[in-house]
């Protein structure tokens, strides 16, 4: 009688014991799954917290950039209240055999002022065209390098070396092409002017090349290596392989670095100021001296009275400026994007 009580008991104990352990356990399931479903319900709000600033932050750059094209294209478009629509591309002068001719001529002192855009749009190219030429040969060189060749080593010791030219203040640039690069030219091609657009196009080169190497750098990396395998076993060497997959797979992000290093190059102002000679004259000689349309607005912005033809047509200058820049980051853009999608595929 008193061991079946004994037995009674202990499979009593067992069974409560089991039913304390049942519920100890189904206690901390539900623990866990309620403290995971906490931390699934943080992350899920510091991921709408990080994409609602994103979100802001770039809403906020296309309104930035909206305000500053409507100030400009404000001010700009009062130009031609003052001056005729014709003027701005050029303007009728008397020669010396009071003869009327069609010239263009940025003479904004002066009665009555010129105000033709062609002279600074020709200096503008007459730079820009010239130093996209020599930062691609040396970049897409440079970027093929860093991306294809170089060991590890010297990756390293040549990529924070680019990094640094592109942080060099321009002013020294272009103190150094005032003082140095400006004589050496002079002395090498007896050039008239000492300044000229020559000079400030390698001055501006200087300054677009770290942007044509990183990003070349960077297209060459995004082709998968794939292509590179497959072409090893097919028998190519390295250079057949460089020259004949991995850069026509990368073409279209070098092309979009040279693209954004053109529209870096238009927007160059105090290299031009300095190293150009600063004379608004229609040319085609490289080695003249041009003036560009940032170094006209920055020139002259400052002493113009408010309010002056002068004025306005400083902005309406800017307001070209900006959409040439605009439409070449524009297009370097859709390029990039293309090319992300072609080698995603």
């Amino acid at each position: 009688m008193n061991s079946t009580s004994k037995t009674s008991k202990i499979s009593s104990n067992n069974s409560t014991r089991d039913s304390l352990k049942r519920f100890g356990d189904k206690r901390i399931s539900d623990l866990l799954v309620e403290s995971r479903n906490i931390n699934v319900h943080k992350q899920r709000v510091r991921e709408f917290i990080i994409e609602k600033l994103v979100f802001i932050g770039g809403l906020t750059a296309i309104v930035f950039i909206a305000l500053i094209f409507i100030f400009l294209f404000k001010e700009g478009v009062k130009a031609f209240f003052l001056i005729k629509p014709m003027e701005f591309i050029g303007t009728h002068i008397l020669d010396f055999d009071d003869n009327r001719v069609f010239a263009c001529m940025w003479q904004p002192v002066g009665e009555p002022g010129k105000f033709s855009i062609v002279p600074l749009l020709i200096g503008s190219f007459l730079v820009a065209l010239p130093a996209t030429v020599i930062s691609t040969i040396l970049g897409v060189g440079c970027g093929i390098y860093l991306a294809e060749i170089a060991s590890i080593r010297m990756r390293e010791i040549i990529k924070p070396a680019i990094e640094l030219l592109a942080g060099i203040p321009t002013v020294v640039i272009g103190f150094l092409c005032l003082t140095l690069l400006a004589t050496f030219i002079q002395n090498v091609f007896h050039t008239t002017f000492r300044l000229n657009a020559f000079v400030g196009a390698i001055g501006v080169s200087l300054v677009i090349i770290p942007v044509v190497a990183s990003i070349t750098d960077d297209a060459l990396h995004a082709v998968p290596s794939e292509l590179r395998e497959a072409s090893y076993g097919l028998g190519a060497t390295k250079w057949e392989t460089i020259w004949k997959v991995v850069v026509p797979a990368g073409i279209s992000g070098i092309t979009a670095s040279i693209i954004l290093g053109m529209g870096r190059a238009l927007g160059e102002t105090m290299i031009v100021i300095m190293a150009t000679g600063n004379a608004a004259l229609v040319t085609g000689n490289i080695f003249s001296s041009v003036r560009t349309m940032t170094a006209t607005i920055a020139a002259e912005l400052g002493a113009v009275p408010h309010g002056s033809s002068q004025y306005y047509a400083l902005f309406l200058i800017g307001s070209v400026l900006f959409l040439i820049t605009f439409v070449l980051n524009l297009i370097a853009e859709i390029i990039i994007n293309r090319m992300r999608k072609k080698l995603k595929l």
